[in-house]
């Protein structure tokens, strides 16, 4: 397959206070979130003057790839394009239009599959080419990367460091915490995100050594009386101490993959400051960010997309994600008072 460009899709954020209320409406435009929830989430935005750092991390993600692809190719140029906030999708492919891009192949931010993880990131993709019109460039999206070993691998890394980070009085029981993301049970019930987090939890504890572990999930968002993902982080961190799980815990965010609002607040600020009240000792691990295993693992799956007999590496038991998603995969969940 030839493509002309790689176009990086990312989720998008707020670069000063003036842009984060806009930029928050965006994303919760058409869910059922009460404004004082939203108000709420703002407050974790001002806590840093504003500014998300998800763009200036896709921004160093794109600068390492662009390297990787100068040194070992294929030379392609790269566009970036975001979900909710400036370079919108539309603007980017409108762009990649008038430079005479005809056919890009997306690295998208989320190693996951689950509706908002992956097929929200095709549907806009593909509404941003209809408001392009006639000549948008056509894009097919890279696979989910979970389980390749470029993202477990720098994970294994990441996780390994925060443990030797744990005080040496500390270290007789540490308990691994991974977190991830939480959403609704109706898009966990339609997907394998769960199974596919399992797997990371059993991938990388095991290269570790590590039994004693467990997989909670963080920055739950939607209408207090949908059912979502559960143990909250939080409350099992309190759990911990109250059942003398562990001497000290390493968080680690697996369900991400760089270290932006939601692991800067949710865990440096409100899950440090739940460890602190407790006296439990916690360390966190950095997101996989630019790592050189996983800036060379997107090259290889570009390389992939480009070459079809290439092999298609992955670990553990679940295998390598198809290219093209089936047609009824991770659907659009039904959310409280929605019929269609």
């Amino acid at each position: 397959m030839n493509y002309d460009a790689i176009l990086v899709v990312s989720f998008g954020g707020p670069e000063s206070k003036e842009e984060v209320i806009p930029f928050l409406e965006n994303v919760l435009r058409g869910r059922n979130v009460a404004r004082e929830r939203m108000l709420a989430v703002a407050e974790h935005y001002y806590h840093f003057e504003g500014k998300s750092p998800i763009n200036r991390q896709t921004r160093d993600l794109i600068e390492a790839l662009e390297a990787e692809l100068k040194k070992n190719g294929p030379r392609l140029p790269i566009y970036w394009g975001t979900r909710n906030w400036h370079p919108l999708l539309p603007d980017t492919l409108r762009k990649m239009k008038q430079e005479g891009i005809r056919r890009a192949v997306a690295f998208v931010t989320s190693a996951y599959s689950s509706y908002s993880g992956c097929r929200q990131y095709r549907e806009d993709i593909a509404r941003a080419q209809s408001e392009v019109g006639v000549g948008a460039p056509e894009v097919d999206k890279l696979r989910a990367f979970f389980n390749h070993p470029g993202f477990v691998e720098a994970t294994i890394e990441r996780v390994g460091d925060a443990l030797r980070a744990v005080p040496a009085d500390a270290r007789q029981n540490v308990q691994i915490i991974y977190t991830a993301h939480s959403v609704p049970l109706s898009m966990a019930n339609t997907s394998d995100y769960v199974v596919q987090l399992e797997e990371v939890r059993r991938l990388v504890s095991g290269v570790l050594g590590q039994k004693n572990d467990a997989l909670v999930y963080q920055s739950r968002s939607g209408a207090p009386g949908q059912p979502w993902l559960e143990p909250d982080v939080l409350d099992y961190l309190r759990g911990v101490k109250e059942n003398n799980l562990a001497s000290a815990v390493v968080l680690a965010p697996i369900s991400f993959v760089s270290d932006h609002m939601e692991v800067l607040y949710d865990l440096d600020v409100e899950a440090r400051q739940v460890c602190d009240s407790l006296g439990l000792p916690m360390t966190r691990a950095r997101t996989v960010g630019v790592h050189p295993k996983f800036i060379g693992m997107v090259r290889e799956l570009i390389l992939e997309r480009m070459n079809p007999e290439m092999e298609r590496r992955a670990l553990g038991t679940l295998g390598a994600r198809q290219d093209v998603c089936a047609e009824d995969c991770c659907p659009r969940p039904q959310r409280p008072g929605r019929t269609g």
